[in-house]
């Protein structure tokens, strides 16, 4: 089956998903193994999809460089705004404080669901500048039951260019919209969860992957669907799980392996960035990029403002016709973004780069 010229998918997410994986995906949509069904029909408590959920597991792990005995795999429903709720259910109770790094609106959203569990204390917040850079002053409070950070802010396109120190304080971090797009000791982590749609694959699954010792520390006598514990123990099969994104998730961790392995990803996406955050410097009367600090700036997620305003239409309708699309900026904030996750490629940050020029100089 032939198919027309991709675009270049700028989309915060869903977003692009490499080809090699939609091809072997369209295939498992057919026919998965030699089963004579379709992988949305196969049942989820028989192989072959046994074996997918157990190897999807094992290469997580080993992407990430974690000891396996260590850490659980969970695959869950509800995306990272019900991981914003499921955290302070399982280990926050009245009289107890987490602390949260406040980075945006997606932390907001987390602080928010976590308040009538108990204390919920700012170690820090970069509000001041409306959220355009990464707050470098930590206080994490002493007995805190967990330090919670949003790695990569999607709307606002900062990114934490180092991981804090959380001292004793379990670490955990909401890595949706970057996970597995850059080296990092994933081992300092007590849990960390994404979602699926923006660097692992279709919207669907949420990946939870949680430290052992932190989930021994997870409240007992919770609903089965909130309770971590009760999810490692029916191995993310409590219910029928999303099966189609979890076999495409597996299908994206093979293809980084044949990348190379996330060092390889994260300098094509270093690369990328650069690429793109050059052109819009070259040009300091027409671009107006939004964080300044170049520490402090997402390589997932690149903001931009076009001055004046007026012409950020003409921007847009230009880069259509050259077949690019998603570089709206999020409703909330308004401006032009560029979110170029891990299976974005080259070639699209080159021809956005040519463009942001061509753009600059009419």
């Amino acid at each position: 089956m032939s198919i027309r010229k991709r675009l270049f998918n700028f989309n915060a997410g869903p977003a692009t998903l490499p080809l090699p994986v939609l091809e072997e995906a369209s295939r498992g949509v057919l026919e998965i193994g030699n089963s004579g069904m379709s992988i949305l029909e196969v049942s989820h408590r028989a192989e072959p999809y046994e074996s997918i959920h157990a190897e999807t597991k094992v290469k997580l792990l080993r992407i990430l460089g974690v000891d396996p005995t260590k850490f659980t795999v969970l695959f869950l429903g509800g995306g990272a705004s019900l991981q914003f709720l499921t955290l302070p259910t399982n280990y926050l109770s009245k009289g107890e404080t987490a602390d949260y790094v406040h980075t945006g609106e997606w932390s907001a959203k987390a602080m928010k669901e976590a308040k009538p569990f108990g204390t919920v204390h700012l170690a820090a917040s970069s509000e001041a500048d409306k959220f355009a850079s990464i707050p470098k002053d930590i206080k994490v409070s002493a007995n805190s039951r967990y330090l919670h950070l949003t790695t990569n802010n999607t709307i606002e396109g900062t990114q934490f260019s180092t991981i804090p120190n959380a001292g004793p304080v379990p670490l955990v971090a909401d890595f949706s919209s970057e996970f597995l797009s850059r080296s990092l000791d994933y081992s300092k982590f007590s849990l960390m969860y994404s979602g699926a749609q923006k660097n692992l694959g279709p919207a669907g699954v949420t990946v939870v992957v949680i430290r052992n010792d932190f989930l021994a520390q997870a409240k007992e006598d919770l609903p089965a669907m909130l309770s971590y514990k009760q999810q490692a123990k029916a191995d993310s099969l409590y219910n029928t799980p999303p099966v189609f994104s979890i076999y495409v998730v597996g299908l994206v961790l093979k293809w980084i392996e044949s990348e190379g392995g996330i060092a390889k990803v994260a300098a094509r996406n270093r690369r990328k960035a650069e690429v793109i955050y050059s052109a819009l410097e070259e040009f300091p009367d027409i671009y107006d990029i939004v964080v300044k600090n170049k520490e402090d700036r997402s390589d997932m997620n690149l903001t931009f403002r076009v001055k004046p305003e007026a012409r950020e239409k003409d921007f847009l309708n230009g880069a259509t016709a050259k077949g690019m699309e998603g570089l709206k900026g999020h409703r909330s904030v308004g401006g032009l973004r560029a979110s170029i996750y891990n299976a974005f490629p080259e070639e699209g940050a080159v021809a956005l780069a040519q463009y942001l020029r061509e753009f600059a100089r009419k």
